[in-house]
């Protein structure tokens, strides 16, 4: 016979405890133990709850020399979507396990259902695609898809909030793939916790991910994101997956964003840019433009630079304003950059070029809602700060690159070389760059203009007047 026994879990981290804590030992967090109420007995031992498919058939798993593993396990499958693909880094590989997370409304699943149609529509002979869903009913996904124009044969729909309705429907299509539409609503009631508690989406993952690793079909997990932008769920959950994207954007705007976090297969932080339209998501195909990074003309307080996201360098301008404070304590409004950052380089304007910005509302933004943690774009940073503290615009057709050091003095950054070759292909006459070892010999004459210092760098812009 069956029996309960009461066990604690961190919904932070999934450290489980056999007794209330205050503060979960493993992570630090507080009052984040929550009761786990654990089936165990006759029901554990007969594999209904937990444990191997293969063991509760009386399969055997061997061993096998890795050399042996036929190659068709290591062949991806391409999505049909060409920026989709690149952040997977090449296709979906089979029996993967994606998550995919994003705030509600922002196309998640326009953006998964288009993938399935078009995974269902490259060669109808390689299976079938299942997408699940506990969320929306049949026909308000069916109408979702013709207005997609998604509609296809052998792509298939279930909507369900029972785990062995989806083991079950995997076991009677053997799926080429499979989109579960979301993680926490997907629920085994065997396990005495609310649908997308910590325990349910701990155990919906480990129980599906068994099977695609077992069948060798990739499973994408669509998942709630917290109000502070993070994956709803245990920690552990995006360590139990292959792969976490992110799908990002102002639901205002047409401009969407897939970035990855975590990639076993392929680059990460690279990004996928998209467009929303009647017709669904459809990719960008001028990245430059959509970023702002053809902006040629120089204003004032916008410049603009190249940051390497994955394996693709790209074009992006940085937007400034400084004005007068209206109140006591200055504004700080910092979009798509790290505030601190932000601060850091204010405190070397004011100590290399004597702009004092201490005082000042200051707001910055990055176009096309890109976010930016890549050093190589200090320059523009602090160069479009100068340029709207001091009201003169920067020099047209100008690019600016390096890393900026405490003590006022440039670095070259990363890949300088490549992005200096993007620059002038999107027709940028100079770049203002650190110098290098050896030089830029491959590039064209005349296009870098090597600037040691911020100060230096701030009177060849335009953005100092300089000094006689």
């Amino acid at each position: 016979m069956a029996k309960k026994t009461t066990r604690y879990m961190c919904k932070e981290c999934g450290a489980e405890s056999s007794s209330w804590l205050g503060r979960c030992p493993q992570c630090g967090a507080w009052d984040s133990l929550t009761e786990l109420a654990r089936v165990i007995g006759a029901k554990a031992a007969a594999g209904k709850v937990g444990g191997s498919a293969a063991a509760a058939v009386g399969v055997r798993v061997e061993a096998q020399p890795l050399a042996d593993v036929p190659a068709e396990c290591a062949t991806r499958m391409a999505s049909g979507m060409d920026e989709l693909d690149r952040v997977l880094g090449g296709g979906f590989v089979p029996g993967s396990v994606i998550l995919v997370g994003g705030d509600p409304g922002i196309g998640k699943s326009t953006l998964l259902l288009q993938a399935a149609h078009l995974l269902a529509d490259l060669d109808e002979k390689q299976g079938k695609v299942l997408y699940v869903s506990g969320e929306e009913s049949p026909g308000q996904v069916r109408m979702r898809a013709e207005r997609l124009d998604s509609l296809h044969p052998e792509l298939y729909f279930l909507g369900t909030t029972e785990l062995a309705d989806v083991r079950q429907a995997i076991e009677q299509l053997n799926p080429r793939m499979v989109v579960l539409d979301s993680v926490q609503t997907i629920g085994n009631p065997e396990l005495d916790t609310a649908m997308g508690s910590v325990a349910q989406v701990r155990h919906v993952t480990q129980a599906l991910t068994r099977v695609a690793k077992e069948r060798g079909f990739p499973l994408i997990l669509i998942g709630h994101v917290t109000k502070e932008g993070q994956i709803a769920g245990p920690r552990m959950l995006e360590h139990m997956v292959d792969a976490v994207f992110y799908f990002e954007g102002e639901e205002s705007g047409p401009g969407r964003i897939l970035r990855s976090v975590k990639n076993r297969f392929g680059p990460t932080h690279e990004v996928a840019l998209f467009e929303m339209s009647g017709r669904g998501l459809l990719p960008v195909t001028d990245p430059a433009g959509f970023l702002g990074g053809r902006h040629l003309k120089g204003e004032m307080g916008a410049a603009v630079t190249i940051t390497f996201t994955g394996t693709r360098p790209l074009a992006v301008e940085l937007q400034t304003l400084v004005s007068a404070p209206r109140y006591g304590t200055p504004a700080r409004v910092v979009q798509g950059v790290d505030p601190k950052r932000v601060s850091l380089l204010l405190a070397v304007l004011e100590k290399s070029a004597g702009l004092e910005l201490g005082g000042c509302d200051l707001f910055v933004q990055v176009a096309g809602g890109l976010k930016l943690d890549d050093p190589a774009t200090d320059a523009a940073l602090l160069t479009a700060l100068a340029s709207a503290h001091t009201g003169r615009p920067l020099k047209d057709a100008t690019l600016f690159l390096g890393e900026v050091g405490l003590r006022g003095n440039l670095r070259p950054g990363s890949n300088l070389e490549e992005r200096c070759f993007e620059a002038a292909r999107l027709g940028f006459q100079s770049v203002i760059a650190p110098p290098v070892n050896g030089g830029f010999k491959s590039l064209p004459a005349g296009l870098v203009r090597e600037v040691p210092d911020v100060r230096a760098l701030l009177e060849l812009s335009g953005a100092l007047a300089r000094q006689e």
